[in-house]
């Protein structure tokens, strides 16, 4: 098959799979008379779920999603998408709805294959514009499904079982795709190519020249949209060279492994030594944190956005427009991410301040949603808040890609979700789950606008720090120089 086929099916498996006109509106559907359960039951036990089922299979599936070679995990995500909308449907109760958030859990998991697939089969040179193909659809059919829902709902005065029931459809027409998929001969770890083998060994992973760090990047123009929680789709291939310093002038030891299948333990040592090699990076290191921290507190506001919405305005008195507002925060998402490229910001030297910034306005964001008791202005601080995250996540994957070959910004990427899940997962027993604390919805977003704001506290500090060591550097070059100069005078007198 084609790798133009290939990509058509990918593209049309993306759209469909994201086509989901009851997203917006699943707590208003939960709470309903379709289901009739409370909201203590929908946030604080059903809710949670997703946030554990996805932490505790996302490292097992990045593992099965290689060793399995991306078809059968698209496989797998595609039937998990079909039986969470069956059971949405059908299924009654708290548990069968915990098990729905079981299975969406596994599916959200699952999306590694989807952006990892097409790296397997086509050349490097056209990752970067096939991902852009993959990505741009899949943000497409979420906004289109956002609006479609909204219009059916508002319009067409449908009830949100018919929005459920076009949701399972369009997951059964985008469940077809994958089977016609070829499977790979190759993938990243364990079935190496020779060619790539011997591809991967004969560059260096990261070539940079010393003190690179303080010069600025390139505008770069090739920036490509990113999603809130996808962390392996990104191209390296076409950008430019981020201003870390060399992590290592090593060859990946997964190189070595070129030409045979290689085993688990074999796997896992090289993940972990290219682990230990990319976070000696400062700079990665700061991105990724960010990266960690953010997309926690990024992913409980958009799984919780919901409820507090019902709380202003409950569907059952007034009409909602949760689809409106989901359509125009993923385009203006979107929009956010493609101009990172053309903001003229030295990333190396201003990148914490800005963070610091931008984590201070999301903060805001979040506490206007909370304390303003308005739904429009509620609407529009959660727009605000997902073009910032947007952009920003867009800059942190540039920085962060652009200094590694695919193989280690896959881990990369991984790594920093997991971690992101793995604090989010903390926050949600904390202060969401009943077994918890069990804040109500106005009391957790409190938190989440605190929480960015601690966000916004530790970068500050980072900057500061990182203006006074180069403010201390270039005071101890001037006083070399002074120290120099005289000398250089005498020698020259005396020359004379």
């Amino acid at each position: 098959m084609a790798v133009l086929d290939q990509t058509l099916l990918l593209c049309v498996y993306g759209f469909f799979s994201n086509l989901r006109p009851s997203e917006p509106f699943l707590t208003a559907y939960l709470l309903g008379p379709d289901k009739n359960l409370t909201e203590t039951q929908v946030v604080n036990e059903i809710y949670p779920v997703w946030t554990y089922s996805y932490l505790v299979l996302l490292f097992p599936i990045f593992l099965a999603t290689d060793f399995l070679r991306y078809k059968p995990v698209l496989v797998l995500q595609a039937t998990s998408l079909v039986v969470t909308y069956v059971m949405l449907l059908r299924a009654q109760g708290m548990l069968a709805m915990q098990l729905l958030e079981f299975f969406f859990g596994l599916a959200t998991a699952c999306e590694v294959a989807y952006y990892s697939y097409i790296y397997s089969v086509v050349e490097p040179a056209h990752y970067q514009r096939v991902t852009g193909y993959c990505r741009s659809v899949a943000l497409f059919g979420s906004a289109a499904g956002s609006l479609a829902g909204q219009l059916l709902l508002s319009v067409a005065k449908v009830q949100l079982v018919h929005l459920v029931i076009i949701t399972l459809t369009t997951a059964t027409v985008a469940s077809v795709a994958p089977w016609f998929l070829p499977m790979p001969k190759r993938s990243l770890f364990f079935h190496k190519s020779p060619a790539a083998a011997e591809k991967t060994s004969s560059t260096a992973l990261l070539e940079k020249t010393e003190g690179s760090e303080s010069k600025c990047p390139p505008n770069s123009r090739d920036v490509s949209t990113v999603s809130d929680c996808e962390p392996c789709w990104r191209s390296g291939s076409s950008v430019q060279r981020s201003t870390c310093p060399p992590l290592s002038m090593q060859i990946s030891r997964s190189s070595e492994t070129g030409g045979h299948s290689s085993g688990l333990v074999e796997v896992l040592q090289v993940l972990f030594d290219d682990f230990l090699k990319c976070y000696r990076c400062r700079s990665l290191l700061a991105w990724s944190l960010w990266w960690a921290l953010a997309t926690c507190g990024y992913f409980q506001v958009i799984n919780y956005a919901q409820a507090l919405w019902e709380n202003i305005r409950p569907s059952q008195d007034s009409e909602i427009y949760n689809g409106y507002v989901e359509t125009l925060s993923t385009l203006l998402g979107a929009l956010a991410a493609l101009l990172v490229g053309y903001l003229p910001v030295c990333w190396s030297l201003w990148g914490e301040l800005v963070l610091c910034v931008l984590s201070l306005l999301m903060a805001v964001c979040v506490f206007a949603m909370d304390t303003v008791r308005n739904i429009w202005l509620c609407y529009s601080a959660y727009v605000f808040f997902r073009a910032i995250y947007m952009l920003l996540i867009t800059m942190a994957t540039y920085q962060i890609a652009a200094s590694l070959n695919m193989q280690r910004y896959a881990l990369v990427f991984g790594v920093n979700t997991f971690m992101a899940l793995l604090l989010q997962t903390l926050l949600t027993v904390v202060v969401v789950d009943s077994a918890g604390l069990g804040l109500d919805v106005f009391t957790q977003f409190l938190v989440y606008g605190g929480y960015f704001a601690v966000i916004s506290v530790v970068f500050l500090l980072a900057a500061l720090y990182k203006l006074a060591s180069r403010r201390r550097s270039k005071e101890e070059e001037v006083l070399a120089s002074s120290r120099a100069g005289p000398g250089c005078d005498v020698t020259d007198g005396a020359s004379h």
